[in-house]
């Protein structure tokens, strides 16, 4: 049996702000009502947060193993197993910069070396907020500064057995397995020692 697939090419997809009605405006997101022309000249309504962007760092050690978080989310109601992360201050900081800022509040480390890894706009049909992701190398340490409102576990783990809990479905956190798996393209895994090469 044979299905036809109905296509609309169109060589314009983009759908163009009208106005826009303010819903929430909070602390960490902005919401908003806009009326949006569509390609196909009708019009229509979407709902969206506004998000100032954020960072997430792989901590990378000199033995291979990387620096994770356990950290209760109270959005789903569980403790997440993820890497280092924080929004920034505003969206004119520089990515780059938050990150060594998260990096050294979270876990105390300073990077001697710091690979950007690319982005990741993480919920594109609700919100905008778009995550930096860094490995962070050549680290040093010092002491913590968790925000008052911050609790968060470090543990140090082998990058091999993060792939595989992110290949069976252990770690749920976007941000924390498109790195890993970032990680996993750009430094095989030694499976002899466990540890990056």
């Amino acid at each position: 049996m044979k299905f036809l697939i109905a296509r609309r090419n169109l060589n314009d997809l983009t759908e163009r702000q009208i106005e826009r009605e303010e819903i929430f405006r909070g602390k960490v997101l902005h919401t908003v009502r806009d009326k949006v022309l569509l390609p196909n000249g009708e019009e229509a309504y979407r709902e969206i947060c506004l998000h100032v962007g954020a960072v997430c760092i792989i901590p990378l050690l000199d033995d291979g193993r990387v620096i994770m978080e356990r950290q209760y989310r109270y959005a789903h109601g569980r403790v997440f197993f993820e890497i280092p992360a924080g929004k920034l201050d505003s969206p004119d900081e520089d990515p780059l910069s938050a990150a060594m800022r998260e990096l050294r509040e979270e876990t105390g480390a300073v990077a001697g070396k710091m690979t950007y890894l690319g982005a990741v706009d993480t919920t594109p049909a609700l919100m905008n907020e778009r995550i930096h992701m860094y490995l962070a190398e050549d680290l040093t340490f010092g002491e913590r500064e968790l925000d008052e409102d911050e609790f968060l576990n470090v543990e140090l783990c082998d990058p091999a057995e993060l792939y595989d809990m992110v290949m069976r479905g252990e770690i749920c956190d976007a941000k924390t397995q498109i790195a890993i798996l970032k990680l996993a393209a750009i430094r095989p895994f030694d499976t002899r020692s466990k540890g990056v090469k």
